[in-house]
């Protein structure tokens, strides 16, 4: 999705006019932008959070001449999805998460038995 699609979604779902949309997208983006420029976190709570990550500096390779070269340490922006984004994204392995745990009965109840015989937690009546 580019630009002009995002402003478009976002004007649909919300009812805004499609100015105040990408107005309101701008400021979204330029206020991310700052407050990571300024070194805070960005955090919405079930979509993720973006931050600066510091990349220490590091020994590369010049791929054309295979020249050893320093590579200065940078800062990186960075997003990590949050929980609600991932289960969106992968329904099967949210379902799967969400799958009620089965606890096996305590095993000090069950009397011991020979191994032919299978152990019956609770027999039919």
């Amino acid at each position: 999705m580019n630009k002009p699609e995002m402003v478009n979604s976002i004007a649909i779902k919300s009812g805004l006019s499609k100015k105040d949309s990408e107005a309101a997208l701008d400021a979204f983006v330029a206020s991310v932008e700052d407050a990571l420029k300024a070194g805070d976190k960005v955090s919405l709570v079930g979509f993720g959070a973006f931050e600066v990550r510091q990349r220490p500096a590091r020994k590369g390779r010049n791929p054309k001449t295979k020249e050893e070269i320093m590579i200065s340490a940078s800062n990186a922006p960075v997003f990590k999805a949050g929980r609600g984004l991932k289960q969106l994204v992968n329904p099967l392995k949210a379902a799967a998460s969400e799958a009620p745990v089965v606890v096996p009965e305590a095993t000090a109840a069950v009397p011991e038995t020979p191994a032919a015989t299978p152990v019956v937690a609770n027999p039919a009546p």
